[in-house]
């Protein structure tokens, strides 16, 4: 084609443009805006009814950072938030300090420094406020993303959302909310995709090495992280490419920040804080008497006798401690003098120091975080107050106003009211309890170590990586000195490790669509020796499993019609899963159809082949039946009945509305139990939810998705439910088994794998509802797709 056609085929498409613009009439075009108005409110109402939890709990994040907002104007300031930060910054009009900063300024650099610029310190809190609700946002997706139910998932962002800690110190000019968002990305970035890629390792390298010019306590993290990479990446040609590309990014922020610390002449002092903080370590736990040290060392031994120490707090900060009163020797310095004290203290007794590490890192399971028995480092530092919060000798009223009217801030305001509310709530609901933070510990461990059926799990590994992160933080804020504000990153990885643990628990690999394998080859080898024969209208499916001593008692109380006016052939199925006793020679005795599996597969794989061929062998109604004697054959026509009537598609047995002669009380006590609970959760009283008598219209079986191997009662009456299908219950006689014993486990397993297919199924389901209705399919429509039934070749 020519350029001159090219230029003549543009005019004429931009005509017919024109002219199809022309032709909509402005009402057309109402009309067209109005149900794309719709369409964007369905999709949002779509999704709130699908992430309902997250958003009431956002919703309530949201509404206690606005309160503390009304509460508190500007800012809080800490003792913190002056002499380390604020003043250091280039025209602060404060009085500079001459001391080396004890923690690094990269909250100067990349937050406080920028935002002040153009706005004032209220404005610092805002964003503070909604870097908190983007760590929840955050968490949320990430778990979802690796196969958290979103339930847990929206739990494990609550401590961050409504936490009365977190958001009180999100309201500080602290540096604590961007060390925990910069965390939050850099494991999010990691624990993205299984395998991270370029992109990832890159984001999470840059936001740790920026969490790290915030907070020195990022640096142990890098080890972490490195080994992360190393061990996930997939080619092993690529893990260098990506160990060397986490070291890069990770260096790239500290290599920013040592250029911007070099315009500042109040520096931080990594070798003076360290010193500082290891000798307070060392001083609470000490025993000067056993203590091999030069005098001048050992002058700085506590006053106080062991069980009288202070906290580090005091070693550190107090002016009446040793500290402050040493005489140093000529040709060394204090500094040195504090690193023989805290190295000999450290290497001499050991056990003195994991002892004091140990002490305070279980102080994050106490009950309501309270340690006010520390009067150095009171938890009352980090809770609202009834009036304007303020630190004497460091931090007045008057200082507020003058820092706040430097930056363009009103003078302080306080609304008594609110903050009394936000006081009363996070004294009495609004923090996580500690035992909450152990639970999700040890769930985060257990989904790391253990492995059983759900070896393979994808979320493990970002598990690991979480549980490593939190432990490392945590321990390395304890190493130094305990005070709550260092718990805080506790808050966004700990919950991680929990959930993810609990997901990498309960994961197991995916089964394959039916016809799997095994069922093709007993599909074949029915066909050869039954031939592709109809069936009458009524069928049993009995899977049996090693019941050789009683399946020939059950097969024969069986009825051969329904009886009544109108009677209905019966024929028998019996799907022999895997037995290695006489089962399937028993049966072929009584009944004409044996389907024999080549190895056990569980209960519910044998019915859904049971299924698959009454169905293909036209039968109108299905009924299944144990093997072990347990239900009376000559109630089948009762149950019956409500489907030949059109009262229902699916009829359960209920032994609660007819006679239960089980011994097991824990049995009949979960049977109640899990009633009750499928009960609340489809709408739909229900009072036997895992009896194996049921009679159902045999389209049913198609059309739900059926998956699990063993426990398939609850699957099945759950996925039935939420299609709409019509559940009625009749009742039955429950005998107790013939012979033999329960193939499903002692009751605590059981009831364990039993609600979990429970939960399991519900949120399937109700996921899938939930779809459906934004694609405008209806619920049967939506699960033709997943129909089991197959015509082989």
């Amino acid at each position: 084609m020519v350029a001159g056609e090219h230029v003549r085929v543009a005019e004429d498409v931009a005509e017919d443009r024109e002219s199809v613009d022309d032709s909509i009439s402005p009402d057309d075009r109402a009309d067209d805006a109005r149900v794309s108005m719709r369409t964007i409110v369905s999709d949002i109402g779509w999704w709130l009814r699908r992430h309902w939890l997250i958003t009431l709990l956002m919703t309530g994040g949201v509404a206690m950072r606005t309160l503390t907002v009304i509460a508190y104007r500007p800012a809080i300031l800490y003792v913190d938030s002056l002499w380390i930060y604020l003043d250091r910054l280039p025209h602060s009009g404060l009085p500079a300090t001459a001391s080396p900063s004890p923690d690094p300024l990269g909250y100067n650099m990349l937050l406080l420094q920028p935002l002040l610029s153009i706005g004032n310190l209220f404005t610092v809190t805002l964003v503070q406020h909604l870097l908190g609700l983007a760590m929840a946002a955050m968490i949320y997706t990430v778990l979802l993303r690796r196969g958290a139910w979103r339930w847990l998932a929206a739990l494990a962002a609550a401590p961050v959302l409504l936490d009365a800690y977190q958001i009180y110190i999100e309201h500080m000019i602290m540096s604590d909310t961007l060390f925990e968002a910069l965390l939050v990305g850099a494991f999010a970035a990691l624990a993205w995709n299984r395998r991270p890629g370029p992109l990832a390792i890159a984001i999470a390298g840059v936001c740790l090495g920026a969490a790290t010019t915030v907070r020195a306590l990022g640096a142990p993290l890098f080890v972490i992280f490195l080994g992360y990479v190393l061990v996930m990446v997939g080619k092993r040609s690529f893990k260098a490419l990506g160990a060397t590309l986490v070291v890069l990014t990770f260096l790239l922020p500290i290599l920013g920040y040592t250029l911007y610390m070099s315009t500042l002449s109040n520096h931080f002092g990594a070798g003076t804080t360290t010193a500082n903080a290891l000798y307070a370590r060392a001083a609470g736990f000490v025993d000067c008497s056993t203590l091999d040290a030069p005098a001048d060392v050992k002058q700085l031994c506590p006053t106080e006798p062991l069980g009288a120490r202070r906290s580090p707090e005091y070693y550190e900060h107090v002016l009446s401690a040793p500290l402050y009163h040493a005489t140093v020797p000529p040709g060394k310095t204090l500094k040195q003098l504090e690193m023989q004290f805290a190295k000999a203290a450290m290497t001499q007794q050991p056990l003195r120091l994991t002892g004091a590490v140990l002490h305070d890192a279980s102080r994050l399971f106490t009950w309501n975080h309270d340690n006010l028995a520390n009067p150095d480092a009171p938890t009352e530092r980090w809770r609202f107050q009834v009036n304007y919060p303020v630190y004497p000798t460091a931090v007045y009223l008057s200082t507020v106003a003058q820092v706040g009217a430097h930056y363009g801030d009103s003078p302080p305001q306080l609304n008594s009211g609110v903050a009394s509310f936000m006081r009363t709530y996070q004294l009495n609901v609004g923090f996580t309890p500690g035992p909450v933070m152990a639970l999700f510990l040890i769930v985060g461990l257990a989904g790391v170590c253990w492995r059983g059926r759900s070896k393979g799990a994808p979320a493990r590994p970002a598990a690991l990586l979480y549980l490593l992160g939190a432990v490392t933080v945590l321990g390395a804020a304890d190493f130094y000195e305990f005070t709550w504000r260092y718990q805080l990153p506790g808050l966004v990885l700990v919950p991680m490790a929990g959930v993810l643990g609990f997901t990498s628990l309960t994961w197991r690999r995916p089964p394959p669509p039916f016809p799997e394998a095994d069922d093709l080859t007993m599909i074949e080898a029915f066909d050869e020796e039954y031939g592709d024969l109809p069936l009458p209208d009524v069928v049993v499916v009995v899977a049996a499993y090693n019941e050789a001593r009683g399946i020939g008692a059950v097969l024969d109380a069986i009825p051969v019609t329904t009886g009544g006016d109108d009677p209905l052939s019966i024929a028998t199925i019996v799907i022999v899963d895997g037995a290695t006793d006489d089962t399937a020679a028993i049966a072929r005795k009584h009944v004409k159809y044996v389907c024999e599996m080549p190895q056990n597969r569980g209960q519910g794989a044998a019915l859904r082949i049971g299924y698959y061929l009454a169905r293909r062998g036209g039968a109108r109604y299905i009924v299944t039946t144990d093997a072990d004697g347990q239900y009376n054959g000559d109630q089948l026509p009762a149950l019956l009945e409500p489907l030949r009537s059109g009262e229902a598609d699916l009829v359960i047995g209920s032994r609660r509305l007819g006679e239960d002669h089980a011994r097991d009380i824990v049995r009949r006590t979960g049977v109640r139990v899990f009633g009750f609970i499928i009960s609340v959760l489809t709408g739909t009283w229900v009072t036997d939810t895992s009896s194996g008598y049921r009679a159902m219209r045999a389209e049913v079986t198609g059309n739900i998705t059926l998956n699990q191997p063993q426990y398939q009662t609850s699957e099945f009456l759950i996925s039935a439910l939420s299609h709409g299908y019509r559940v009625v219950e009749r009742p039955v006689t429950m005998h107790v088994r013939n012979q033999g014993k329960s193939k499903k486990g002692n009751n605590l397993v059981f009831g364990f794998r039993y609600a979990r297919v429970v939960f399991s199924t519900w949120a399937r389901e109700r996921s899938a509802r939930l779809d459906a209705r934004k694609t405008n399919r209806s619920s049967s429509t939506n699960f033709a797709a997943n129909v089991t039934a197959y015509d082989p070749k």
